[in-house]
């Protein structure tokens, strides 16, 4: 690219970024968010999750997110990430295979408190990560969002220490390419993971090869990037990429064809003002649902698969 090519790119990303801007509601007034959703006392829901769904600001506000976001030892707020620590914990619990004797997968945890959660059920967990030469070249290390072992996976508040020492086992994968010793999983997941691993294509393929992992009836549960500015326009390529609604019905069309089921996707934007709320550079670290990328208003979304066979 030359310096004019690279200064017009700069200046139309540069645009568009100021016309989302321009386009998008002020931040609520504090009443609306600031020391909400309330925590209250909840328990797990009752299908809360029957579908793949978007993070939407109404999902925060039931029970069971409070409920979860405790077990997790997380202070409930509006914010992408832990919706979607809640949607995998929510989505697998109420299919049943959050219990004593499980095999659960967990690709790229970073610092993540699930597997702690799921060790403390009584699961055995093998959680994952990549190498520590790349999550250093990719800022993952910098940014303290990788696990370098299993010791970095540990919350004795969480999960007592003997338990953990037994439930958790930790090893390095690569999730463009999970090794083939890596099967016979009642469950697996990852959170905020597939956008990263270089292609549109390749998280559409780690989603499909992730199913290889588990037993036959076996759930997986992802999340990752949606952008929902266009279903045309997006980052196809590179560090993080965004998907667009036809990227995902992509994928269920492919797994479907194979014979897994796909739970049905709802791309229905929400409507409370936390959804109208546009969060732009620098992130705030509340209300953080719908955010400003590269150009692109974006969220996260949650993926439900089971394996065919069951």
């Amino acid at each position: 690219m030359t310096r004019l090519e690279h200064l017009n790119h700069s200046i139309f990303m540069e645009a568009k970024e100021i016309k989302l801007m321009l386009a998008a509601h002020t931040l609520p007034p504090a009443s609306v968010w600031k020391g909400k959703p309330e925590n209250i006392e909840g328990a797990p829901g009752v299908n809360a999750f029957p579908m793949s769904t978007i993070c939407r600001q109404d999902s925060f506000e039931q029970p069971h997110f409070a409920y979860w976001a405790r077990r997790i030892g997380e202070g409930v707020r509006y914010h992408r990430k832990l919706w979607e620590f809640v949607f995998v914990l929510q989505s697998l619990w109420e299919r049943g295979v959050i219990k004593p004797g499980a095999k659960g997968l967990g690709f790229g945890v970073g610092q993540e408190a699930l597997p702690a959660f799921f060790a403390s059920q009584g699961v055995r967990i093998m959680a994952t990560d990549m190498t520590a030469e790349q999550a250093a070249r990719a800022g993952w290390i910098a940014s303290n969002e990788h696990a370098a072992g299993k010791a970095a996976l540990a919350r004795p508040g969480i999960c007592p220490p003997e338990l953990f020492e037994t439930n958790v086992d930790f090893s390095v994968c690569d999730m463009n390419a999970i090794p083939e010793t890596l099967r016979g999983f009642d469950f697996c997941w990852s959170a905020c993971a597939f956008e990263h691993l270089g292609s549109i294509e390749a998280g559409l393929q780690f989603v499909e090869n992730s199913l290889d992992t588990l037993k036959p009836g076996g759930w997986a549960v992802h999340t990752s990037e949606y952008t929902m500015s266009s279903n045309d326009v997006t980052i196809a390529t590179g560090d993080t990429v965004l998907f667009r609604k036809r990227d995902y019905e992509e994928l269920a069309r492919r797994l479907t064809e194979k014979g897994h089921h796909v739970a049905p996707f709802d791309f229905t934007p929400g409507d409370g003002p936390i959804d109208r709320y546009l969060d732009i550079l620098p992130y705030r670290p509340e209300p953080h649902v719908i955010m400003a990328l590269w150009g692109h208003q974006t969220t996260s979304i949650g993926v439900i698969v089971q394996k065919a066979g069951g």
